[in-house]
């Protein structure tokens, strides 16, 4: 009896103190892109709202696409699954041709990645009109 009084009582305290750490973690601000613009060789976008790609190969574009994203930081939010829609689904390919990064752009605020929404932090966004005028 006084053996399960000490299991019961670790129990609650150890689910309470595991949930607080789950959700600390999940709500850090991480990086979602930490490329080096030189190892991405070419990025290819897709314009979920006209149909329109778009397939860029220039060097100062790709420093200008890459850098941007490795400056804004995302706090992950809900499950992304079961939307439909998006705007700029964005995939960073290598000297290889293989696709190393795919993200989806939704906003200068909000994209998707593996399966979640993610929010960029308030100090920096994305470069939403620069990738817009891409298109133009």
């Amino acid at each position: 009896m006084i053996c399960l009084k000490k299991t019961t009582k670790w129990l609650l305290w150890l689910v309470p103190l595991v949930l607080i750490l789950l959700f600390g973690l999940v709500s850090i601000p991480q990086h979602v892109v930490n490329l080096k613009p030189a190892d991405v060789s070419r990025i290819v976008i897709f314009d979920g709202s006209t149909g329109r790609e778009v397939e860029i190969t220039e060097a100062q574009v790709i420093r200008h696409i890459v850098t941007n994203l490795n400056e804004v930081t995302f706090e992950r939010g809900k499950l992304s699954i079961g939307y439909m829609g998006f705007r700029f689904r964005t995939t960073l390919y290598n000297d290889e041709g293989k696709a190393i990064k795919t993200i989806t752009i939704n906003s200068a605020e909000v994209i998707r990645y593996k399966g979640f929404f993610y929010t960029a932090n308030k100090d920096k966004r994305i470069d939403f009109s620069y990738i817009e005028g891409l298109f133009k």
